[in-house]
C-alpha cells in the first residue's frame, strides 16, 4: 500500500477492469493522503479525489471554485503516490476552455490520476448539491470532452464526462448533454443530482448502453440514498461516497475538542493508538528501508 519505492503496477487498466466487473465499483471519498491510505486498507478497490473535501481541506472553504487547477492536481499526486489502488479525481470545468482541458488532463495523467471527471458548469463552478449552478453549452463542453480524449498520452486514462444540467435545466436536457459527451469521447457518463428515485431510474434507463454510469451517493445532498443493491439493479459502473470520510473526521474532531474544552483531558476512547497510528502511516517500512540502505 503506497511503497515508498513504488509498487509498480497499472491502476488505468486496473480501474478499467473494475469499472468492467458486474457490480458496481464503490470509491469512497479521500481528500488528502491519509484518508485516501484508509480507504485502501479498508479494502476498496479504488479511491476517489474529491473536489469538495479537497478546498475543505486545504483552504477551509467551501466548494465554489476557489482551488486552483495546480492546487488540485498537487493534491491528487499526493494521493496518487499514497496508494496502490487506482485513484479517479475531481478535475472541475478543467480550468477553462478545450485548450486549458489539454494541460489539465496531461497534468493530471503526469500525477497519476487513472481517472478524471470533468464538468459542463462554467467557472468558477459550484459543488454539484449546491444552488445557483450554470452550464456552459453543450457544444463547448463536447468539444471539452473531445479535448480531453485527444490529450491523453495513456489510453487507458478514464475520461468521465459530468453534466449539471437536471438543477439547472432539466432532465431532458442533462440526458440530451449526456449523450453528446459519451459521442464526443466520454468513457463514462455522469448524471449529476437528480432528485427522486424516478429520476435515477430514467437516467439509468435511458443513457443504458450509451457509456457506464457513475452514482453520486453525495452524503446527505438532493439524491435519495438508494442501496447499493439497486444501483447494482439499475447497472452503475462507479458508485462514489465522496465526503463520508471527511465528514466523519470533522465529527471525530469536534468530539475529541470538546472533550479537551470541558474535561481538560482529550477523549481517547477509540482513537488509535500511537503505535497503531505510526504502522498505518508506514513506519515499519520506513524503518526496513534505514535498515537497508543505511551503509
Amino acid at each position: 500500500m503506497g511503497d515508498l519505492l513504488g509498487a509498480g503496477g497499472a491502476p488505468r487498466a486496473r480501474l478499467r477492469e473494475l469499472l468492467a466487473g458486474p457490480a458496481p465499483l464503490v470509491a469512497p471519498g479521500a481528500y488528502d493522503a491519509l484518508s485516501a491510505r484508509l480507504v485502501e486498507q479498508a479494502g476498496f478497490g479504488a479511491v476517489y479525489m474529491t473536489g469538495f473535501g479537497t478546498t475543505a481541506s486545504l483552504i477551509g472553504r467551501p466548494d465554489v471554485g476557489l482551488l486552483s487547477g495546480a492546487e488540485m492536481v498537487d493534491n491528487a499526486r499526493r494521493i496518487a503516490a499514497a496508494v496502490d489502488v487506482p485513484v479517479i479525481a475531481d478535475a472541475d470545468t478543467g480550468y477553462g476552455n478545450a485548450l486549458n482541458v489539454v494541460r489539465t488532463v496531461q497534468l493530471y495523467e503526469q500525477a497519476g490520476a487513472a481517472g478524471i471527471q470533468l464538468e459542463d458548469q462554467v467557472m468558477p463552478k459550484r459543488c454539484g448539491h449546491m444552488s445557483g449552478k450554470a452550464l456552459v453549452p453543450t457544444e463547448e463542453m463536447a468539444g471539452k470532452v473531445r479535448a480531453a480524449a485527444a490529450a491523453r498520452r495513456d489510453p487507458d486514462l478514464v475520461l468521465i464526462a459530468r453534466t449539471d444540467a437536471v438543477a439547472v435545466s432539466g432532465v431532458d436536457d442533462a440526458l440530451q448533454r449526456a449523450r453528446a459527451y459519451a459521442e464526443a469521447g466520454a468513457d463514462l457518463l455522469f448524471v449529476e443530482a437528480p432528485t427522486t428515485e424516478a429520476d435515477v431510474e430514467r437516467v439509468a434507463g435511458e443513457l443504458a448502453g450509451v457509456a457506464p454510469l457513475v452514482f453520486n451517493w453525495a452524503e446527505g445532498g438532493r439524491t435519495p440514498p438508494l442501496s447499493l443493491q439497486r444501483m447494482t439493479e439499475l447497472g452503475f459502473a462507479l458508485v462514489i461516497y465522496p465526503i463520508g470520510t471527511l465528514l466523519a473526521a470533522t465529527a471525530g474532531i469536534r468530539a475529541l475538542l470538546d472533550g479537551l474544552r470541558t474535561e481538560g483531558v482529550p477523549p481517547l476512547d477509540g482513537l488509535p493508538t500511537f503505535g497503531e497510528f505510526t504502522d498505518l502511516v508506514g513506519l515499519p517500512e520506513v524503518t526496513d528501508l534505514e535498515q537497508r540502505f543505511a551503509g
